[in-house]
């Protein structure tokens, strides 16, 4: 299921509140939207109480992490003293061992790691060579849109699952357990 499904949980812009928050924040102004240079960001459809609410599909387009966006949102939906992309906290992106070159194949392939933003710091590569997602990790989905064989997921910050042949989360510099991810503990 693409993330972009009406049925899925939606990739919400930098500084987004929880998912059980955001809808009733969420004013459906579209300044976030009008604001991004990138046109990543668009509505929701469907139905339900989340709909015509901001989100972005990182197969079609990645957010960038420019920050435009919280600063213009008028009702809280959106952090608007954010300003630092490692706190963008929009989810976490995932390598499937199943599909990825540096699994599957005699090839080595970077393009994650090489095209990450928060590259060495979201994306390592573990002995030099393959790359591997770190709790640093921010949701931007760049590197779920440049990898050539689709190995990459991005999944929101609440997602109450992860892929059963996805690479482990590694802990970010500095950290000796990952913070833990699928729903968020208060």
């Amino acid at each position: 299921m693409s993330a972009a499904s009406p049925f899925a949980p939606a990739l919400r812009p930098p500084g987004a509140v929880r998912e059980r928050d955001f809808a009733v924040r969420c004013i459906r102004c579209g300044r976030c939207v009008e604001v991004c240079p990138h046109d990543t960001l668009f509505f929701r459809g469907g139905f339900g109480r989340d709909r015509h609410t901001p989100m972005f599909d990182p197969k079609k387009k990645p957010c960038l992490l420019c920050m435009k966006c919280p600063p213009v949102c008028p009702s809280g939906a959106l952090d608007a003293t954010l300003t630092d992309m490692r706190r963008a906290h929009m989810g976490r992106a995932y390598i499937l061992r199943n599909a990825c070159h540096n699994y599957t194949s005699a090839t080595m392939c970077m393009t994650c790691y090489d095209r990450c933003p928060l590259r060495a710091s979201a994306v390592v590569l573990v002995d030099g060579l393959t790359p591997a997602i770190t709790s640093a990790c921010v949701g931007c989905g760049v590197c779920a849109h440049v990898c050539p064989v689709g190995a990459v997921v991005v999944l929101p910050r609440e997602a109450r699952w992860i892929p059963g042949d996805a690479v482990p989360t590694r802990p970010a510099e500095g950290e000796s357990m990952p913070p833990y991810h699928g729903g968020e503990k208060e």
